[in-house]
């Protein structure tokens, strides 16, 4: 039986680019080499497309890779790569792709976009489930009005901002703050959510872009922060003492869901240094509750994960406060990470599904999930040839 051709792509144009290596480096060691081909396919910093058996090393070492792209052509699953003068050239075919990109450009849809253009099976979310989980303001106002408890939140633009209350008015949703100069947004902040806070950038994940606010001043230089990465900004309220608790799902119309996972970070919260570089974070799998806590948890995960139309994979984070046992949905991750030491992994693990075979099963639930979208009907004959005159 032929091998499947899996085009693993990674890196990309994200603050998140260096997790994204990792996450791919895992991902490719543990697939089955007697399964599958794998065609390492990156994408610098920069955007450049490189692929190849050296691209991981190549995009780590930033060094210059084999030019390659996808071809957009419907049915073609063609992989170009420079070969000589010859140019751009059509080397593999592919059978389905599994994305290792985090953050902008590869975890919010605009990658499963291309993939959908190519009609190729990709893992994880398509390209709405991916806007919407990535963007946390829709995610949060989604799974608000499914009932999902969610962090107090309040969000304003850059424009906003930049602006010192002198942009055109215009009828501002419940929670968004507009309309308004910095000095009214952050007392605003402070009136309605109390200090200290957390501030965001919500179109980002690995904690980058992050702060934590005790006061006036570090609120100013926190928004400043979040700027730097995104057009606009979330601010939640703290939760007292919190239990900082993940999920791991899987599946497409029946998704099912892990045993949980508690996170005890080294700083003062899980920042990107305690998620990846100071190794002063600890993990606790099974997380100690009570077996009506982890039913809640795993209910309210399944129910976010369905509103959000999430399919294939996603990771859900929690907030739980120690003293009252209350929790708030803190995020959905469409592509967590995924390295044998990742909580993803590590919390299917423990619920009985090894790494490798859940590799195995996101790649079958890409291609089944392509073969009911193939067929759905793509086209009408109308009854005669009105477009033509």
């Amino acid at each position: 039986m032929a091998k499947l051709r899996v085009g693993v792509i990674f890196g990309g144009r994200s603050g998140e680019h260096e997790v994204s290596l990792v996450t791919a480096t895992s991902i490719i060691e543990a697939l089955d080499k007697n399964k599958y081909e794998i065609i390492p396919i990156g994408i610098t910093k920069q955007g450049e497309w490189v692929a190849g058996e050296n691209a991981l090393a190549e995009l780590k070492n930033h060094r210059p890779g084999l030019p390659a792209l996808l071809s957009p052509d419907a049915g073609s699953h063609q992989l170009l790569m420079q070969k000589g003068a010859s140019g751009l050239l059509p080397v593999e075919k592919l059978d389905v792709v599994f994305p290792a990109l985090h953050g902008p450009f590869g975890e919010d849809g605009t990658l499963q976009g291309l993939l959908e253009l190519m009609d190729i099976p990709y893992v994880g979310a398509g390209v709405l489930g991916s806007a919407m989980a990535m963007d946390k303001v829709v995610q949060k106002h989604i799974c608000r009005q499914q009932g999902i408890p969610t962090i107090d939140f309040l969000w304003f633009r850059d424009i906003d901002w930049r602006a010192e209350g002198g942009s055109e008015p215009f009828p501002a949703l419940p929670d968004q703050l507009a309309n308004r100069s910095r000095e009214e947004i952050v007392g605003s902040l402070i009136d309605a959510l109390g200090l200290p806070l957390f501030v965001k950038p919500p179109n980002l994940g690995s904690s980058l872009g992050i702060s934590k606010a005790h006061d006036r001043r570090e609120l100013f230089n926190a928004i400043e922060e979040a700027l730097q990465y995104d057009r606009k900004v979330l601010v939640e309220k703290a939760v007292a003492q919190p239990r900082e608790l993940e999920l791991s799902i899987l599946g497409n119309e029946n998704p099912r869901v892990s045993v949980a996972g508690e996170v005890f970070p080294g700083n003062e919260f899980y920042d990107y240094d305690a998620k990846y570089v100071d190794d002063n974070s600890g993990l606790e799998i099974p997380a100690r509750l009570t077996p009506g806590q982890l039913r809640a948890l795993q209910e309210t995960a399944i129910r976010a994960y369905v509103a959000t139309e999430c399919e294939g994979m996603a990771r859900a984070d929690f907030l739980m406060e120690k003293e009252t046992g209350r929790f708030y949905l803190s995020e959905l991750n469409t592509i967590p990470g995924f390295t044998r030491i990742s909580m993803y992994p590590k919390m299917w693990e423990a619920s009985g599904l090894p790494y490798s075979a859940l590799l195995d099963e996101l790649i079958e639930l890409a291609l089944r999930r392509q073969e009911r979208r193939r067929a759905l009907r793509t086209s009408y004959e109308p009854k005669r040839d009105w477009y033509k005159g």
